[in-house]
């Protein structure tokens, strides 16, 4: 497989991954795509997504917003674009492109992930942007994530790494996974995520220092749920019963360790390391949807950043997926 890094920032980057369930795709987080993937969050935080049709032609969209706070239940609704047409989502008020209200209001303290998918056909007509701006001064901001296919050479590989250290001050971090599964069989392409033991990414993590000496931390599973969701329980069951390991942890978000810590509170990739310059490893044990991990840095008061990089586990029906089978 084929993976292009688009670096924006130095502070942070954005890694997604998967198991490769189809050979012939090479996919570019930068590249115009039919899908658009974007973090949001509403804790202390504004968030805006910025969405361009770039084809000759109108298209109509479909909006997909997962809140991980209300059990990552979905609210969505359909939007319109003409030709080359720009338009802006205030998560904190969400109007359609023509400036009418969409029905769509999020709580306070809302945060998740949005998904725009073209609802005609599958083509490269939509770029997109999110902004991120937290109360204390700081920002995160990188494109949107789309899905470009283009035929290539491809493999599947399980182990990623992402650098991180504490220069300008950097002592938090948003490690923010998305999870979960495409239905090419309705219209428009459905995600559905709430489904905790259909839509989860088991991980083993190991932190290496400056010096490449390997740390050991634990196994933990990303999924669309925070410590309050009653399915938490059986999605650990779940993975320890049909995975080839278990963990003893699952949420959307985690701080990377003692020394970078969640800025949001929460648990911890390696709880009780305190190594404050390295890179993390990944090792992708299994998954039972699309996964990604959104990994930002900040110094809690005016500098942060992400940036990002994706490739995908489905195939769509056609004969893109018999290409190299």
């Amino acid at each position: 497989m084929k993976i292009k890094l688009f670096s924006m920032h130095i502070l942070c980057m954005l890694l997604i991954f998967s198991i490769i369930s189809c050979d012939g795709f090479n996919n570019e987080s930068d590249a115009p795509g039919f899908q658009l993937i974007s973090f949001f969050d509403l804790r202390e935080r504004e968030t805006f997504i910025q969405l361009t049709n770039i084809d000759a032609d109108a298209r109509n969209i479909h909006v997909q917003i997962f809140d991980v706070e209300n059990n990552c239940n979905e609210n969505d609704f359909f939007d319109n674009y003409t030709e080359n047409d720009t338009h802006v989502y205030n998560m904190r008020n969400i109007e359609s492109n023509d400036g009418n209200p969409t029905g769509v209001v999020l709580p306070n303290n809302a945060y998740g992930f949005v998904v725009v998918t073209t609802a005609q056909e599958i083509s490269g007509s939509l770029i997109g942007n999110f902004r991120v701006l937290d109360n204390s001064g700081y920002e995160y901001r990188t494109n949107s994530l789309s899905t470009k296919f283009i035929f290539a050479d491809s493999g599947t590989d399980s182990d990623f790494t992402f650098n991180y250290n504490v220069k300008g001050d950097v002592n938090l971090s948003d490690i923010v996974g998305i999870t979960y599964n495409l239905f090419e069989s309705n219209e428009p392409f459905e995600v559905t995520a709430a489904n905790l033991t259909s839509s989860w990414v088991l991980l083993d993590i190991d932190i290496y220092n400056l010096d490449e000496v390997p740390f050991s931390c634990r196994n933990v599973i990303f999924a669309c749920t925070d410590q309050d969701n009653p399915m938490l329980p059986d999605l650990l069951e779940y993975v320890a019963n049909n995975a080839e390991a278990s963990a003893n942890v699952a949420s959307f978000e985690y701080g990377i360790n003692n020394a970078i810590p969640h800025s949001k509170g929460g648990e911890l990739l390696c709880p009780g390391n305190n190594i404050a310059e390295g890179f993390v490893n990944i090792n992708l044990i299994n998954n039972g949807g699309t996964g990604g991990i959104f990994v930002g840095l900040n110094n809690g008061n005016g500098r942060g950043s992400m940036d990002s990089l994706w490739f995908v586990n489905f195939c769509l029906n056609g004969p893109t997926c018999n290409q190299n089978s």
